[in-house]
Parts: structure tokens; C-alpha cells; sequence
């Protein structure tokens, strides 16, 4: 595994995704985007007309999924099958229905496995990952481990900005269901024994970046 591992948690709209692989890009590490492994595979059963809501469909197509990501920050994809579909598991019906895709539990051991494996394989000397259960179940011995949060007024600004194809209250209740949904499978609001809080209501993007690599930098140990 690489050396360095920092686990970034957080909400949906909080920035983890943006902030994560702008301080992964500046400090040298490897950036690995759990949340679109789930994406992609709620994108790979709309695609192949598999019910989202049957886990036992779902699950069979996670043993056939054919994934692949990019984890340098200046080279990011998201691949199924050879085909890159990085835009794509941003579409709003991609959004609507992963929370489905990610709540059954094996679906979840299969990716968090497959995580570990492409953070174990990674040459960089350190690696930011990040999603929602990452500080307790995917990397729960990173030296350094982060829960990113923020208001829900600011994260649903941030999610609307992103999505444009949509009203600012369609994503606000997207944005409120999926927290609903979510939180039945892990805590993502609360930071566990050992996690540091950072919250990004406040801040812009570049004073969140700096914070994060200022946290990484004081929490990894000199010789």
C-alpha cells in the first residue's frame, strides 16, 4: 500500500471529491474517487436495464463489473468495460439511483475490497481516498483521516452549481433523499474516535484545499 494514506469522508456537496484530488494533485499523491465506483455501477445497471432495487440483480452484476479509474489527479477517468463514462455517472438519473446500488451491504464489501486492492497497488508515495465510510471501514488505520463537512445550505450550492441540467430545488431534494438514504448505511456526519472534523461552510475552495494538505502535512509523522 502506499505510504501515505489519507481518508477523507464526508457528505454529498461537501467537496470531497474537488478538494480531495486538488490536494492529492498538489502534494504528489494518488487520488482515488470511491463514490465513482458506485456511480459507475449504478450507471452499468440502468445501462443494462438491471432493477436498481433488487439487490440480488444488482449484486450479480457487481461480480461481472468491469472497472477502472484513473488515480492520477491530472489523468482522472471513470471506465466500464473499456468505455469512459466519466461525465455520464454525473447525470441526475445516475444520482437518483445510486443510493440504491451502494446500500446493499456485500455490493459494499465487494468495492471496499476492490479499493484496498488499487490503493495496495498504487505506486505514488501517498494516496488521498475518499467517499463515505472510508475513515471506519475502508482505511480505518490511515495516519491521517478527515471528515469533510459542511451546511446543507452551502453543499446543496455547490451540488447546483455542478448540475446544471436541473432546478436548485430538484437538487435539494435529491441531495436531502440520498443523505436519508445513505445514513441507513453509514454515519457520514459524525466524526469517529481519531477523525479530524474540517468544515468547509466558511471557506472557499482554495482555503479548504490548503487546510486539508495543512492536516496531512501535520499529521504525518518525520523522521
Amino acid at each position: 500500500m502506499s505510504d501515505i494514506v489519507v481518508a477523507v469522508d464526508g457528505p454529498a456537496g461537501s467537496g470531497k471529491s474537488s478538494v480531495s484530488k486538488e490536494a492529492a494533485r498538489r502534494l504528489g499523491y494518488a487520488y482515488l474517487d470511491t463514490g465513482a465506483a458506485y456511480r459507475a455501477l449504478a450507471w452499468h445497471c440502468l445501462d443494462e436495464g438491471v432493477d436498481v432495487e433488487n439487490p440480488d440483480a444488482v449484486l450479480e452484476r457487481v461480480r461481472a463489473f468491469d472497472y477502472a479509474t484513473g488515480m492520477d489527479p491530472d489523468r482522472y477517468y471513470v471506465r466500464v468495460g473499456g468505455e469512459d463514462i466519466t461525465p455520464d455517472i454525473r447525470e441526475p438519473r445516475v444520482s437518483a439511483v445510486v443510493s440504491a446500488v451502494a446500500r446493499v451491504p456485500e455490493v459494499r464489501q465487494s468495492l471496499n475490497a476492490m479499493f484496498r486492492r488499487l490503493m495496495d497497488e498504487h505506486p505514488a508515495p501517498g494516496v488521498i481516498v475518499e467517499g463515505r465510510d472510508i475513515t471506519t471501514i475502508v482505511a480505518p488505520d490511515a495516519p491521517v483521516r478527515i471528515l469533510l463537512t459542511a451546511s446543507e445550505e452551502a453543499r446543496i450550492a455547490r451540488r447546483s452549481a455542478e448540475v446544471s441540467a436541473q432546478t436548485t430545488e430538484a437538487t435539494a431534494q435529491q441531495l436531502a433523499s440520498r443523505d436519508r438514504q445513505d445514513s441507513r448505511v453509514v454515519d457520514f456526519m459524525t466524526a469517529a474516535p481519531g477523525v479530524i472534523p474540517l468544515d468547509s461552510t466558511d471557506i472557499d475552495f482554495e482555503q479548504t484545499v490548503q487546510a486539508l494538505i495543512d492536516t496531512v502535512r501535520s499529521g504525518i509523522p518525520h523522521d
